[in-house]
């Protein structure tokens, strides 16, 4: 057999075996402990790709320094489509910005198969404040003296940025005080302990049971979840600054891996039991971008999170 031939076999039984996928389960990483998005996201969607693909869809959850124990762990895993992240694109386009010194590359070592869901945060205070409404709230925090605390889940988070963006547009100041993760971050403002804080889709029970009074919005449009609050951007025009998750595996995926993926997220997402479920566990909506944006999505959002960091010399080892 001429190297040729040869080189033609192994080509036909690789292709011939991802023609198969899945052949056996997949893992599906999630960067958190239970409880927050992207481990209800990928919950949700690794039921019903289950179903789809004929396969188990394996949660783990590997938490840990910002989400780049388990992007690091999906990089370096075969390419093979048996190992795959659910992650937050803060994993991607802010975490090279924040530290000093990565061990991977997220943009060079993680390939992006679909978007998944959209989640907008929620600006909302202590009830003990007298501020009722949005601009009741710029306009204590413009008084206060001294300023008004804030909480959020860590240095660099996308709860502790989207404060820092809307500090600058509305002219107020407010100290940032840092815990470790969404839920001391969330414990302290409705103890009081801290002001306010930008709150994700975990806190909705908090916000349901009043624990929290939230005052509006941080995406382009209304939430689905909270109709009657406004966006940032009625009052400070573009500003837009929603939290996105997606499904990564490592560079090197295979195209007809790539695809079949693809088209069962696509498949999954819009199934109307999918959207409710999306919806009822904190405000997630599904969020599918055809595969020619994908690249425009990361590239535009690395370029807007970098300016932010940059402007407030925020930096982790």
């Amino acid at each position: 057999m001429t190297i040729r031939s040869l080189l033609f076999a192994v080509l036909c039984l690789a292709g011939s075996a991802f023609a198969q996928y899945p052949s056996r389960p997949i893992h599906l990483i999630v960067p958190i402990p239970p409880g927050g998005a992207p481990d209800i996201a990928a919950r949700v969607l690794g039921a019903k790709l289950s179903e789809r693909l004929g396969q188990p869809v394996v949660i783990e959850n590997k938490a840990g320094s910002n989400g780049n124990i388990a992007s690091e762990y999906v990089a370096r895993s075969t390419p093979d489509g048996y190992t795959l992240a659910l992650i937050a694109d803060s994993q991607v386009v802010i975490n090279p910005h924040l530290y000093r010194k990565m061990s991977f590359d997220p943009l060079r070592d993680l390939a992006l198969v679909s978007t998944v869901a959209a989640n907008q945060f929620v600006l909302a205070i202590n009830p003990s404040l007298p501020p009722k409404t949005f601009p009741e709230f710029i306009d204590y925090a413009r008084k206060a003296n001294p300023p008004l605390a804030y909480a959020s889940g860590g240095n660099g988070s996308q709860h502790h940025l989207t404060m820092e963006m809307l500090k600058r547009r509305a002219g107020i100041e407010l100290v940032h005080v840092p815990y470790k993760g969404g839920s001391p971050a969330t414990m302290a403002t409705v103890s009081g302990e801290t002001a306010a804080m930008w709150a994700g889709s975990s806190n909705a029970g908090q916000i349901k049971a009043g624990k929290l009074r939230p005052l509006a919005v941080s995406g382009a449009k209304r939430s689905a979840q909270y109709p009657e609050l406004p966006t940032i951007g009625e009052f400070y025009p573009g500003f837009d600054n929603s939290i996105w998750l997606g499904i990564f595996g490592p560079a090197g995926l295979p195209g007809p891996v790539i695809e079949r993926l693809r088209g069962e997220v696509k498949r999954a997402l819009e199934s109307p039991d999918l959207k409710q479920k999306f919806n009822s566990s904190g405000g997630l909506e599904p969020y599918l971008l055809p595969a020619e944006g994908l690249t425009d999505l990361i590239r535009r959002d690395y370029e807007k999170y970098g300016k932010v960091v940059k402007e407030i010399g925020v930096k982790l080892d």
